[in-house]
């Protein structure tokens, strides 16, 4: 009877710390965490108004905030790990030196520490300031769970991101790696439909050097849109490396739409890793078509992969710290 009682004691304690690690994690994030933690501020309205007031003056901020979420979350999860400054940090890796939007995620640290501090995460500041500026740029306005901690944790080490040039198969191959279906990549990259690039990721793999064969550009590459680049934007000089190209058309840079997928069906993906989507015989190539056809709905789709990705490895409860400068731990 006394190891049964031992037993049944045992069985307890395994049963606490199996719900323990399983409320450690995402199932402690919920929608309206903040609620009622700010007094009588609404934080998820402080943000949207923060991110309303920048996005009106600089519309690069969308297209900012959606790739400093892909490059936080994809390495160790949304933990602001990114945020952190300092030698040997996520901010110092090669791949992220060309990262934008501290300064606003900064800025609403700022107000929401005067208003409530230690309260809300650099983490969650990331994540809502996306959401918010995705709707801002036309996307379809989605809720997301709140309740991240920041990790401390920062290195340079860990930063693996994909390449400009990857194949599809490798592209969907790191996204495998990250619990993500092909389709959820192929949407998720979608988000170039805002972006910009520079000449200095083209000249060499695309322009003059395709295949490493001098004087060569890729034949998937529109014949017109190549010597446009050339001639005007990115010719062969020292001089054009910084120069900016649009990865979709002028008239919908600024909006979140379908009209990238439909670039990519002309041949006039600016990127290799977005041509790449619809090369002869990539399994990709067929949702492309999908989304620039509007057989499946992009604007549905993109929020639930940008939840999906905010979502991946997240701290919550006790886990890290909430810290009260984002660029340093505490």
């Amino acid at each position: 009877m006394a190891l049964a009682a031992r037993t049944r004691a045992v069985l307890l304690v395994v049963a606490l710390s199996v719900l323990g690690l399983a409320t450690g994690g995402v199932a402690q994030l919920k929608n309206g965490f903040y609620m009622g933690k700010c007094g009588a501020n609404n934080v998820e309205t402080i943000v949207q108004g923060l991110v309303k007031a920048r996005v009106a003056r600089d519309a690069a901020i969308v297209a900012q905030l959606l790739r400093l979420q892909f490059h936080e979350c994809a390495i160790n999860g949304c933990d602001a790990g990114l945020l952190v400054d300092g030698p040997g940090s996520e901010k110092t890796a090669k791949p992220n030196l060309s990262v934008k939007g501290y300064d606003l995620i900064a800025a609403i640290k700022t107000e929401l520490e005067k208003r409530c501090p230690g309260v809300v995460s650099c983490s969650d500041i990331e994540i809502l300031a996306t959401r918010d500026a995705v709707a801002l740029a036309g996307g379809r306005r989605y809720v997301v769970r709140t309740g991240r901690r920041d990790r401390r944790r920062s290195r340079a080490s860990d930063v693996k991101l994909p390449k400009e040039e990857d194949t599809a198969a490798q592209a969907a191959s790191y996204f495998g790696s990250l619990g993500f279906t092909e389709l959820d990549m192929v949407v998720l990259l979608g988000a170039h439909t805002v972006g910009v690039t520079h000449c200095s990721k083209i000249k060499k793999t695309r322009l003059y050097n395709y295949g490493g064969k001098p004087n060569s550009t890729d034949p998937s590459l529109d014949p017109s849109d190549a010597a446009v680049y050339k001639k005007f934007v990115c010719p062969n000089t020292a001089s054009s490396e910084n120069n900016i190209l649009y990865l979709d058309t002028r008239s919908s840079v600024s909006r979140i739409d379908n009209s990238y997928y439909k670039r990519l069906q002309g041949h006039h993906g600016v990127l290799s890793v977005d041509q790449n989507l619809y090369a002869n015989g990539a399994s990709t190539k067929r949702h492309v078509d999908n989304l620039a056809n509007n057989v499946i709905d992009f604007s549905s789709l993109f929020p639930k992969a940008l939840i999906k990705l905010s979502e991946l490895k997240v701290l919550t409860g006790t886990q890290g710290e909430v810290r009260k400068v984002c660029s340093r731990f505490n």
